[in-house]
Order: structure tokens, then C-alpha cells, then sequence
């Protein structure tokens, strides 16, 4: 027997688990907000902790309720990015942040989602997260929060959160670049 999860209706978009994506994608607004008052610092905290379990939670969702969708698949990416690249932005303009990162986190996905949508277009191939780009976003995740909240008896881990979490995300480009050579050669 297969473990797999069932997917009674794909096409749906209309589901829990796409609502907490779409949660996770708003939320950068309150995060960002909250991060412009050092008072806040407890609220900012706590959104960006429920941020972060809210990409785990869609996921378990969608296979609990057999409710895994393309709309789904598509979405938690995008939710992904949009939260992180707005709070990144802010903490770059505002110098907390180096703009490397900003520029290449950027880059990396409008050069994975260019492709994405093409082969979409003319293979149906709907594109899903990969697990090096799931510990990249949660890496990335654990990089705001101490630019956010250093830790002044680790001086170095700015550095090294920064540098694994570029390293993990160029993995997990280098994974889509692959997937979309593969699709692209079979149309």
C-alpha cells in the first residue's frame, strides 16, 4: 500500500492549508510594522515564530485533510517569499541587514519562478518546494531573527545563519535548475 497522500481535488484553492500560506504571506505587513517600535520586540517575536510554524502547518494540513493542491503547491513558495524578502527588505533599508542577500534572495527566485511558469504553460508541470529549499527558507528564517535579535555571546552566528542560509538556497536553486533542464528537455 502506498502512503502517499491522496489528493481527492487539485484544482481546489479554496482550503485550510492554502488559507495558512496566505496568512504566512501577510503576515510580513504586522512583522514589518512591529519591527519599526524596538518596544514590540516580544510581538515581533511571536509573528515571526507563528510565521515560520505556519509552513509547516500548511503542509501537515493539506496531507491530513487529503487536500494537497496545485494552487497549494504554487502558494506556499510565493508565501514563503513574500514574507521573508519584505522583512529583509525593511531590515536592509533600514542597515540591519546586508543587501547582498536581499539582491541574491531576489534574483534566485524570480530565476526559479521564470521557468517554473513557462514549463507550467507548456508541459503542465506544476512546480512543488524542495526540502533543500524548505531548510533554506528555515534557515533564512533563523538569519532574520538574529540580525533582528544578535546575540552578542555569539558574535559570529550573523555570519554563519547568513552563510548557510545562502549556501542552502543556492542548493536548492541548483535542484530546481536541474528539475527544470530534465522538463524542459522532455517537451
Amino acid at each position: 500500500m502506498s502512503n502517499k497522500p491522496k489528493i481527492t481535488d487539485p484544482t481546489r484553492i479554496l482550503t485550510v492549508a492554502n488559507m495558512i500560506s496566505l496568512g504566512r504571506a501577510l503576515m510580513a505587513v504586522p512583522i514589518v510594522y512591529t519591527l519599526r517600535d524596538p518596544a514590540m520586540g516580544t510581538i515581533t517575536f511571536l509573528l515571526i515564530v507563528l510565521a515560520v510554524l505556519s509552513d509547516t502547518l500548511d503542509g501537515w494540513f493539506a496531507r491530513k485533510a487529503n487536500e494537497v493542491t496545485h494552487f497549494g503547491k504554487w502558494l506556499d513558495p510565493i508565501a514563503d517569499f513574500a514574507c521573508i524578502i519584505t522583512v529583509v527588505g525593511y531590515l536592509t533599508l533600514v542597515g540591519r541587514f546586508p543587501g547582498w542577500f536581499f539582491i541574491f534572495y531576489l534574483v534566485r527566485y524570480v530565476a526559479i519562478a521564470l521557468p517554473a511558469i513557462y514549463l507550467f504553460n507548456n508541459g503542465h508541470f506544476i512546480l512543488s518546494s524542495n526540502w533543500w529549499g524548505k531548510w533554506a527558507a528555515g534557515i533564512t528564517s533563523l538569519t532574520v531573527m538574529v540580525h533582528i535579535w544578535p546575540w552578542h555571546a555569539f558574535p559570529w552566528m550573523q555570519e554563519v545563519t547568513l552563510n548557510i542560509a545562502t549556501m542552502l538556497l543556492s542548493i536548492s536553486w541548483f535542484v530546481y535548475i536541474r528539475t527544470f533542464i530534465q522538463k524542459i528537455k522532455a517537451i
